[in-house]
């Protein structure tokens, strides 16, 4: 699968699973938009790659924002074939009965803002560059968005919800732009929380670890990003996957094959842990 010509608009590229799909990309040919709002992390990818990647800085949730993107990605590579809806935060797992009643409505309007509103307006603003060049979208989903215990009730109602824009947004674009998503399960990267919820400095590689994560899985080991790039490039591979709309990869390393988990509830909702 090669991407030799592709001209792709990454959001949430600068760390992380964006950044490894960013490195994917190019290893196989393509150019990339990194649109991130961490201008060190900007500065960081653009600095390895001087001419393969742009880079602009902005909040996903912001249209203008990912408008300017999209224009600087057209005036720099002649066109765009691709955009990845990546950027994402997670809740850390924050059951409903732990949320506080004064957070609940910014925690709630930031975690579906990142996750879902960023999806959207990406979509918005890319969909006309995207039907010039009968291009596709990929969205990164979660077994979170098709399983419970993936995440919080407020990041994996955010999840479901992409998976939902990923079918509504590949019946409405076709034919002329095809939209699907990659749904990882567990990964070692650096993802961050909701800063209504003091989380933002928190890093899911220092939790998700190894030792934790033994026996969990029927893979029975922690993947990196770069174990779920090859999805992203196969549905960014028009060659390979042409006939692809509105489906979801998944990979979740037999999330939902494992069997009975541990289950909420009971004392617990009495005592609010």
């Amino acid at each position: 699968m090669r991407l030799d010509g592709v001209r792709a608009l990454v959001t949430g590229g600068a760390s992380g699973l964006g950044r490894a799909i960013v490195e994917r990309f190019i290893v196989e040919g393509a150019r990339v938009t990194v649109f991130d709002r961490s201008e060190a992390g900007l500065a960081a990818v653009t600095r390895a790659h001087p001419d393969k990647v742009l880079g602009v800085q902005g909040d996903v949730r912001d249209l203008a924002a990912n408008q300017r993107a999209v224009a600087e990605s057209v005036a720099g590579f002649g066109g765009l074939d691709v955009l990845v809806g990546n950027a994402g935060i997670w809740d850390y797992n924050r059951a409903l009965v732990t949320l506080p009643d004064d957070k609940i409505d910014a925690a709630f309007d930031e975690v579906m803002g990142v996750n879902v509103k960023g999806y959207l307006l990406a979509a918005k603003a890319a969909l006309s560059a995207l039907v010039e060049t009968d291009g596709s979208m990929i969205f990164t989903v979660s077994n979170a968005g098709f399983h419970p215990d993936g995440g919080g009730t407020l990041y994996t109602a955010s999840k479901h919800a992409a998976v939902g824009l990923i079918r509504q947004l590949a019946f409405e674009c076709a034919p002329k732009v095809r939209v699907n998503g990659v749904a990882p399960g567990v990964i070692n990267t650096d993802l961050r929380g909701p800063e209504a919820l003091d989380m933002q400095d928190r890093s899911l590689g220092e939790v998700l670890t190894d030792d934790v994560m033994s026996g969990n899985l029927p893979i029975d080991r922690l993947p990196n990003p770069e174990d779920y790039t090859a999805a992203f490039v196969f549905l960014a591979a028009a060659g390979e996957s042409g006939h692809a709309t509105g489906s979801i990869i998944n990979i979740d390393g037999g999330f939902a094959a494992r069997g009975v988990g541990r289950v909420r509830g009971g004392d617990a909702l009495a005592k609010g842990d």
